[in-house]
C-alpha cells in the first residue's frame, strides 16, 4: 500500500471529485460513513449503549467529517454530543452544509474559549475532529488549550484521519497534539504512523477505504510503502509437482560461540521452516552435538576453533549465506567475517555480531557485496552510522547508508522498514511487542536467508521475510499471549503464517 504525502492525498481527492464524478460534500459523506463503519467494529453497539460519545469539531473539512459522523451515530440511537470550536465566523463550505444537516436533528454546542470545555465522564468516548492532515505549524493558543483539556479527561479518544496537531509528513517540534487510543485514517496510512516518536499521537491506526480513485493513486510516485498480506501473498512462490530439494536452494548459516550456540539453533530451525531445500550450519566445535541433536535437518560443519568461529567453508558456493547469530566480536571472528566479505560464497544476510564487527572495523564496510541484506536493530544501526537526532533523521541516515554501500537495510522495530538503495522504503504491518524477546532476530535471519536461498531477489526476500516473521509472531500472540512469546514460538508459528498467506 502506498503512503502518500498530504498534497498527493489532496490531489487524489480532487481527481476523484472531478472524474468519478462526485460532489465534495458526497465524498465527505462517504468518508464519514467509512469512519463510522470502522468505529462500530472497534466499539460494537452493545459496548456503546451505555456510554456517551462527545465529538469535538473544528471548522474545516475535518470538522465537517466530525459533524457528519455525529449525525450518523445519532441515527444509530447512540448518545452523541457534538461540539464546534467556534472561533471563525464560518467554516468551510462542506462544514456549513453538514452543520445544517446536524442542526436539523439535534442541538449543536459551541465552544469559543477553553473555559467552556464540558465536564465529561471517564467512560465517555471522544471523537477528535478538530484538525486534519493539512496543518503546517504547531497548534498553539485557544486550540492548544482545548487539545490539552481533551487529553486530560482520561477518556478514550478516536481521531478522524489523523490526530489533531500532528504533522503527517514531517518531524513534529512543539505544539499541542491529541493523544488518541485509535486513529481511523482515510484511504491510506500517513508516514507519521510509522515513526516511533509519533506513536503517542497515533495509538492503533486503522484504514477506512473512502473510494478515492485507485487509478490515480497508482499513477502517483512515492518512495514509501507498507507491506500488506495481499502483496506478500502475491510474492509467495507456488511449488511445482516435479520440484525437489535442490530446486529450493542450499543455504549456509555461520555463527555461534561458546554459550551462544542457541542463536544458531534458532536461525537454523527458522531457515528449515521457511521453505529452503538444504542447509549447512557452520559453527565452532563446541556446538557440534548441540546443533546435530536440535536441528537434524541441517548438515553441520565446524571450524578449527573449539569456542569461536574460525575459517570459512571452502570449495563450495551457496545460494545464500547468513552470518552473525551468536558470532562474538573477537579478533578471530573479525578475520572470519573479512574472509567472507572478500570472497563471499553466496549472497549475504548480515546480522547481530557481524554488524557489530562492521561497526568496530569500518574498513570492512567497503567490502560489502552489492545487494547484501543487513538486519540491524536500532542500537546496532546507531553503531554503524552514529546516533540520529530523531526518527526522520534515522530514516534519512538509513537511506544514505543503503545508497552509499548499495545494500538493503532492514531496520527492525515496531514497524520494521526495508530500505533500498534507490530510496524506496517498505514498512511492515505485522508483529507485536511480545516479539521483543531474545532470539527473535536470529529467527528473522534464518527466514530471510532461507528465502534468499530459494532465489527470491534481495529486496523481496527481506520484505517478505520481515512480513512472515511478524505474522508468525502475531499468530503466536493469539495462541499464547505476548508475555509467554519466545523466539521458538515464532518458529512454531511459521507454518501457520505460510498457510495464512496461501489463503
Amino acid at each position: 500500500m502506498k503512503i502518500l504525502s498530504t498534497p498527493q492525498t489532496r490531489e487524489a481527492d480532487a481527481f476523484t471529485i472531478a472524474n468519478e464524478p462526485i460532489k465534495s460534500i458526497d465524498l465527505m459523506e462517504r468518508a464519514s460513513r467509512a469512519f463510522v463503519s470502522c468505529f462500530n467494529t472497534l466499539y460494537p453497539q452493545g459496548y456503546l449503549s451505555d456510554r456517551a460519545i462527545t465529538v469535538f469539531c473544528g471548522q474545516g473539512n475535518n470538522g465537517g467529517d466530525g459533524l457528519a459522523i455525529s449525525r450518523l451515530l445519532l441515527q444509530q440511537g447512540l448518545k452523541v454530543t457534538p461540539y464546534v470550536v467556534n472561533i471563525k465566523p464560518e467554516g468551510s463550505q462542506d462544514f456549513e452544509v453538514n452543520k445544517k444537516r446536524l442542526e436539523a436533528i439535534t442541538t449543536l454546542n459551541r465552544m469559543t474559549t477553553p473555559d467552556e470545555f464540558p465536564s465529561l465522564s471517564p467512560t465517555t468516548i471522544i471523537i477528535d475532529a478538530l484538525f486534519g492532515s493539512g496543518i503546517t505549524r504547531p497548534v498553539e493558543g485557544t486550540y492548544a488549550k482545548i487539545i490539552s483539556a481533551m487529553n486530560l479527561t482520561g477518556c478514550t479518544i478516536v481521531s478522524v484521519d489523523i490526530a489533531s496537531g500532528l504533522f503527517a509528513d514531517s518531524l513534529q517540534e512543539g505544539g499541542a497534539i491529541i493523544t488518541p487510543r485509535h486513529t481511523i485514517s482515510f484511504q491510506l496510512p500517513r508516514l507519521a504512523f510509522m515513526m516511533p516518536q509519533a506513536h503517542p499521537y497515533v495509538g492503533e491506526w486503522h484504514i477506512a477505504d473512502i473510494g478515492l480513485s485507485s487509478e490515480f493513486i497508482t499513477s502517483l510516485n512515492t518512495d514509501h510503502f507498507t507491506i500488506e498480506s495481499d502483496v506478500a501473498s502475491a510474492w509467495l512462490r507456488t511449488r511445482q509437482k516435479f520440484d525437489h530439494k535442490g530446486t529450493f536452494g542450499h543455504g549456509l548459516l555461520m555463527g555461534g560461540s561458546y554459550g551462544k550456540i542457541g542463536a544458531m539453533v534458532l536461525a537454523s530451525q527458522a531457515f528449515m521452516a521457511s521453505g529452503a531445500g538444504l542447509l549447512t550450519s557452520y559453527i565452532p566445535q563446541c556446538g557440534y552435538e548441540i546443533l546435530q541433536s536440535t536441528v537434524p535437518e541441517a548438515m553441520t560443519l565446524t571450524g578449527s576453533n573449539i569456542n569461536e568461529l574460525e575459517g570459512v567453508p571452502t570449495n563450495k558456493e551457496y545460494d545464500a549465506v547468513g552470518i552473525g547469530p551468536g558470532l562474538g566480536v573477537s579478533d578471530i571472528t573479525v578475520s572470519t567475517l573479512e574472509a567472507i566479505l572478500t570472497h563471499p560464497p553466496g549472497p549475504l544476510v548480515i546480522d547481530a555480531d557481524a554488524l557489530n564487527i562492521l561497526a568496530m572495523n569500518r574498513h570492512l564496510l567497503e567490502l560489502l557485496p552489492e545487494n547484501s541484506i543487513l538486519t540491524p536493530h536500532i542500537k546496532e544501526f546507531e553503531r554503524l552510522v552514529g546516533k540520529s537526532d530523531n526518527d526522520w533523521d534515522q530514516l534519512d541516515n538509513a537511506r544514505s547508508f543503503a545508497k552509499k554501500y548499495k545494500v538493503i537495510i532492514l531496520l527492525k522495530g515496531a514497524h520494521s522498514a526495508v530500505i533500498v538503495p534507490d530510496n524506496t522504503v517498505y514498512f511492515n504491518t505485522t508483529g507485536n511487542p511480545g516479539m521483543a524477546t531474545a532470539g527473535s532476530g536470529d529467527v528473522l535471519t534464518g527466514v530471510i536467508t532461507s528465502l534468499r536461498a530459494q532465489g527470491y531477489p534481495a529486496v523481496r526476500a527481506a520484505a517478505l521475510g520481515m512480513f512472515l516473521h511478524g505474522l508468525a509472531g502475531d499468530l503466536a500472540e493469539t495462541a499464547i499471549g505476548q508475555e509467554a512469546l519466545t523466539a521458538s514460538s515464532i518458529i512454531n508459528s511459521l507454518s501457520q503464517a505460510f498457510l495464512r498467506l496461501k489463503g
